[in-house]
């Protein structure tokens, strides 16, 4: 992260939050929800969607924008494993400082607004990977043999947005706000932590060859955003 993306974190996580702000609360709405996010989410997996192969493989890499070309020839295999390592760990940090010290209630209701950041992050981020169907930067490359293995994979054409590094966004988001309307101790610090470890997330999934880099700022985009809706929403108790 940039120094002025982490002073504004800083500064929005020390903020005192205003007196009328009260816990999260726990509804039949919260399983329901969950629940509903969960089968969308399953819905392109059971369809296996999206249909039909690449329309190049090797693609000319001449036709990814400027932007994206630090995405082309990477395939670090141990950058990828660590990529997936660093983001359970983001999402177990969030969940650890979201729960950690609280009474039971208080607890239950900060869990179900988690659970639904990310189920609703990864439902959003499953469809529009079939809806955009953008292929990943292996079909770019110039070993023929591995871009035409590639395209035989389902998995070739999801690349936008990332799914690690939507969640690990959605993960450090929920917590900031979460953290931010109860004052939970070390909120600043942890919030700072969270969003570093959600930037190595995304930066390893480009080094590892899965992403180009606008599908991991696609993927922090749309995590950041369902995070702060989802905690900013859900329903407070009396």
């Amino acid at each position: 992260m940039s120094r002025s993306a982490v002073v504004f974190v800083w500064l929005f996580a020390a903020a005192r939050p205003a007196a009328s702000q009260t816990p999260y609360r726990v509804t039949w709405w919260d399983a329901a929800s969950v629940g509903t996010a969960g089968a969308l989410s399953l819905i392109p997996v059971a369809l296996n969607l999206p249909h039909g192969q690449p329309p190049c493989a090797p693609c000319d890499p001449a036709a990814v924008p400027g932007i994206d070309r630090a995405g082309l020839h990477n395939a670090s295999a141990s950058a990828a494993t660590a990529s997936s390592v660093l983001l359970g760990g983001v999402v177990g940090a969030a969940a650890f400082a979201s729960l950690h010290g609280l009474d039971p209630g208080q607890r239950r209701g900060n869990a179900a607004v988690l659970l639904n950041s990310l189920a609703w992050t990864q439902a959003a981020t499953g469809w529009l990977k079939v809806i955009v169907h953008r292929s990943r930067p292996v079909l770019y490359t110039a070993d023929t043999a591995d871009a035409v293995a590639a395209a035989a994979q389902r998995e070739s054409r999801q690349s936008f947005p990332s799914g690690h590094a939507s969640l690990a966004f959605a993960a450090a988001t929920s917590y900031l706000v979460i953290a931010q309307r109860e004052q939970l101790p070390h909120r600043a610090r942890n919030a700072v932590l969270l969003y570093a470890g959600a930037a190595g997330v995304a930066a390893l999934r480009v080094i590892g060859g899965k992403h180009f880099p606008t599908d991991v700022m696609g993927g922090a985009a749309l995590g950041s955003g369902i995070g702060w809706l989802t905690a900013t929403v859900h329903a407070k108790g009396p």
